[in-house]
């Protein structure tokens, strides 16, 4: 991207860092694009940093990604486990380059037969945050949601935040260490 400097073309809702706070940009505000990783963009303006969602990208003309998965499932229709694992790789905080499986975030991942809301498979995933209190907690948490339930075979998610235990420097991944410049 040569040009990061845009100026919005409609109206968006997006997402204040880091207090995950929802506000709508108004068209014509202009941004400074910082990010543009795992389908969302995080933006400078004059009121701070916000993020915005991949399929406001137009309104920053950008080409709006296409939001489907290419992956087969297994026997039963369950999931494709890896196709889960790719999808949580497209995760990223909105302040750091690095996806949430690779710092070291994601503390488990599981499929289950399920039968309610309906008949199908219902990813878990329990992760935590860089610190406690970060209010993009949420926001990071419905986009894990939303990647998982692109999966073909994913008829529910659930990605809960949990704080045990701690997370720490050491989680991350050698490829994360390697993109933060920590080897």
């Amino acid at each position: 991207m040569t040009n990061r400097d845009r100026t919005l073309s409609r109206e968006v809702t997006a997402t204040q860092i880091p207090s995950g706070d929802k506000t709508t940009l108004a068209t014509g505000t202009k941004v400074m694009i910082h990010q543009t990783l795992g389908g969302s963009y995080t933006v400078q303006t004059d009121f701070g940093l916000f993020r915005i969602d991949g399929k406001d990208g137009d309104a920053l003309g950008e080409q709006v990604a296409s939001q489907t998965v290419a992956a087969p499932t297994l026997a039963g229709g369950a999931p494709d486990p890896e196709a889960v694992w790719a999808q949580l790789r497209q995760v990223f905080d909105p302040e750091i380059p690095v996806n949430i499986v690779d710092l070291g975030l994601v503390y488990s991942m599981d499929i289950e037969k399920i039968s309610e809301p309906e008949p199908g498979h219902r990813v878990n995933v329990a992760m935590t945050l860089t610190a406690p209190g970060c209010g993009m907690g949420p926001a990071i948490a419905e986009d894990a949601k939303s990647k998982i339930l692109l999966v073909p075979g994913v008829t529910d998610a659930d990605v809960r935040i949990t704080w045990e235990p701690a997370w720490n420097q050491a989680m991350i991944s050698e490829e994360g260490k390697m993109k933060l410049g920590l080897i």
